[in-house]
């Protein structure tokens, strides 16, 4: 069946990805980048076993899978000065709750700049290193997804207002139907995940649907 009506959670057999936002160290773990301004990881952590869940029944379909890590270059080239002036954090160095260096924090293969371990990718899946909020912008997402055939994304990730709500609405704008896994995605404010998820699906899913990973999943095996 198509992704319309008030059944998210159906979608064209080999026609759908499951796109993972930035599960990445710098946002989930206590002395990344996320909590170095000031955040409480624990509510984005809640969330890590439901991602989990709805990542093993994607690989167990078959389904193609894409990770991304907001992530810059070591010298900052591609970190717009707007966004350096806003997160002067970028770049800097921390270290973890055993006193282990994470390295800078958003750049590229440094340790904090991974996937956690409950999340991290598997040979043969699409890592997209994004430079900003979007998994589009400055990214080759897109031909990726293109050269697939693939027409329906299906999200998790963090944070369900800024990263995740970006790439949604740059997949909207390309044409394609989006589903977001309302359990496996979180935000350090619960606000913000209640109103990110109610706008996305104002006047008839303006920008996607969401779904429980309960029925995710299940879709996920029926196809």
């Amino acid at each position: 069946g198509d992704l319309h009506g008030q059944d998210a959670s159906t979608w064209p057999a080999g026609a759908a990805a499951l796109v993972m936002i930035d599960w990445q160290k710098d946002f989930c773990d206590p002395n990344g980048f996320g909590a170095s301004l000031g955040n409480d990881v624990a509510p984005l952590r809640e969330a890590i076993p439901v991602a989990a869940a709805v990542l093993a029944a994607a690989r167990a379909a078959g389904m193609p899978v894409i990770h991304t890590l907001e992530s810059h270059m070591p010298d900052l080239s591609d970190c717009p000065p707007s966004k350096l002036r806003r997160c002067p954090a970028i770049g800097q160095s921390t270290t973890d709750a055993q006193g282990q260096a994470m390295g800078r924090m958003l750049i590229r293969h440094e340790p904090g700049n991974a996937l956690i371990e409950e999340l991290s990718d598997q040979p043969g899946e699409k890592v997209i290193f994004k430079p900003g909020k979007g998994a589009f912008s400055g990214t080759d997402l897109g031909a990726h997804l293109k050269a697939l055939g693939i027409t329906h994304l299906i999200f998790t990730g963090v944070t369900t207002e800024v990263c995740v709500q970006s790439s949604m609405r740059e997949a909207n704008d390309r044409g394609f139907e989006c589903l977001l896994v309302e359990d496996a995605t979180e935000s350090y404010f619960p606000a913000f995940k209640a109103a990110t998820l109610a706008m996305i699906t104002a006047q008839n899913a303006i920008v996607g649907w969401t779904a429980k990973s309960a029925d995710v999943i299940a879709a996920m095996q029926g196809n």
